[in-house]
């Protein structure tokens, strides 16, 4: 979830129309990164916001206080490139610290990944975004911009699972918790969950205990992938399929044996064995552009933030002067501290030479595709708000017709993770494979008629996070005084989601504001979690 300019593209199918809608640019920050859930933070020590490498983080996480501004005698001047989550939130820190801070983005809003279109009368998001309770740093960034309500919580985690394969009556599954500590807080719902058999229901147990006892400190951990780990701890392969990966495919963008242990580690300690609530949904109620673009916008600009939309960098250069020259077209911005809040590529080619130790390990960051399906029907076939699937190509679906502003019918989204063998299928094999899904899966949608099929594709949606990638993940600081690096894919300690964008933002302002010399007081409060 950096924010720069990588592939993203739109196709079309509907009734009477067939042709596809051009194929645009998008940032790679907040990238659902998975976007389907949000991780959790760990139970750990906290680290300063602004120390590199991967870090565990406490209960209380450091974070920015809302709205309080320090005003020094002498402005300090900040640029920030990139205006998805990780620009938007370190613009938002340095301001807040009493910096004059300039932020830059190419596109025409800002947002991200985590971004918004409109499609006829249907308001779009580019692909299904949600959060879980353990997100403190997204949940400040909402809580900042003035939007939390906008995006509520789910009182209590309560997932569907529908087993397409089993027969009616027996198909529905329920991953949720009850008011128990950990890890007795699942406890009943594995012991229930139909879609595992009796022996591997208690298997699950054992490795579930057996991940809590990891060191998620220890760098081996990412040398490993998580799907020898599993087997290597008796987990079968529809274990796999019917648990560790419909959690983890979702959150990591990998299946479990191209993901590294040290993330897949963090993701479920820290979203199902932390605090029992941890792992609570949240999403949108209203376009994501309403939060990451409008509302967001709104907090920059009474920060006293300048922001300039369609405003590409073309080069950072120091000016000898212990200052930073910011090159757009027509104008030459002058800053002290100079953040590239862009993806991992676009870091890398504005990089002036010196600024890392080896600049190119940026370039063996990978990067992994999410595929969306949205499908309009005539009637309301679906009545939760979303439910993730088994023995099938379809992964997890959700109810976008409130927030889309459909006023006929239901709009479906369908969020597919690492979708490597799917990302570039054209749309009418794509329609052709997932209507009939949706039939097998939802009754209701055999007799409806279908009013719109679209996709969107980010082919560059995440950062894969394969085994070995955190020695390639950089901290903040860079070896050139003054520039600083923000983005999901910066070492974090998390995977590509929201809340790795956010800290990460969180983790070059305080960098930048030591260097600066300016109050960091705001960045280490502890902000107070949600019931």
């Amino acid at each position: 979830m950096s924010d720069t300019t990588q592939p993203e593209g739109l196709d079309a199918e509907s009734p009477g129309c067939s042709a596809s809608e051009p194929k645009g640019r998008a940032g790679v920050e907040d990238a659902w990164g998975s976007p389907l859930l949000e991780r959790s933070r760990e139970l750990g020590g906290a680290r300063r916001p602004d120390e590199g490498g991967s870090s565990t983080v406490a209960a209380s996480t450091p974070a920015v206080a809302p709205r309080r501004r320090t005003e020094p005698q002498e402005k300090r001047t900040a640029v920030v490139v990139g205006g998805g989550l990780a620009g938007i939130t370190t613009a938002l820190a340095l301001a807040d610290a009493g910096v004059r801070v300039t932020l830059l983005e190419g596109r025409p809003r800002l947002g991200g990944l985590a971004f918004s279109f409109q499609r006829g009368v249907l308001t779009v998001d580019n692909g299904q975004h949600v959060y879980l309770r353990c997100c403190t740093a997204y949940r400040w960034f909402l809580e900042r911009i003035d939007a939390a309500a906008l995006a509520p919580l789910q009182d209590r985690l309560d997932v569907p699972v529908l087993d397409v394969t089993k027969p009616a009556g027996g198909r529905l599954g329920r991953l949720r918790r009850d008011a128990l500590p950990v890890p007795l807080h699942l406890g009943r719902s594995l012991a229930t969950y139909p879609h595992l058999s009796l022996a591997e229901r208690a298997k699950v147990g054992r490795a579930a205990l057996a991940l809590k006892a990891l060191d998620l400190a220890d760098p081996a951990l990412d040398s490993e992938d998580f799907g020898s780990w599993l087997t290597r701890h008796g987990q079968s392969a529809r274990a796999v399929e019917a648990l560790w990966d419909l959690v983890g495919v979702a959150t990591l963008n990998a299946v479990a044996g191209d993901a590294s242990l040290g993330l897949a580690a963090m993701v479920f300690k820290t979203g199902l064995l932390s605090e029992p609530g941890a792992a609570d949904i949240g999403w949108a109620r209203v376009p994501l552009g309403e939060l990451h673009d409008r509302l967001a916008r709104k907090a920059l600009d009474s920060s006293g933030v300048r922001t300039e939309l369609r405003t590409r960098v073309t080069s950072i250069l120091p000016n000898g002067k212990g200052r930073w020259s910011v090159q757009v077209p027509g104008e030459t911005l002058d800053a002290e501290a100079v953040v590239l809040a862009v993806p991992q590529r676009e870091a890398h080619d504005l990089l002036p030479e010196g600024a890392l130790d080896a600049p190119e390990r940026l370039l063996e960051i990978g990067t992994a595709p999410i595929l969306n399906i949205h499908v309009v029907y005539d009637r309301k076939v679906l009545k939760r708000p979303f439910f993730a699937a088994l023995g099938t190509p379809v992964q997890w679906v959700f109810d976008r017709t409130e927030a889309s502003g459909l006023s006929e019918g239901q709009y479906l989204a369908l969020s597919q993770s690492a979708a490597q063998d799917e990302i570039d299928e054209p749309v009418s094999a794509l329609r052709e494979r997932y209507l009939p899904e949706l039939e097998r899966l939802l009754p209701g949608t055999r007799g409806a008629e279908v009013r719109d099929f679209f996709v969107t594709r980010e082919r560059t949606a995440t950062f894969a996070p394969t085994p070995g990638v955190g020695r390639l993940r950089p901290g903040a600081r860079t070896k050139a005084p003054g520039l600083y690096l923000a983005g999901a894919w910066t070492a974090t300690g998390w995977p590509a989601t929201m809340e790795s964008a956010v800290r990460s933002g969180v983790s070059a302002a305080g960098a930048a504001l030591s260097a600066l010399g300016r109050p960091r007081d705001h960045l280490f409060e502890l902000f107070e979690e949600a019931a």
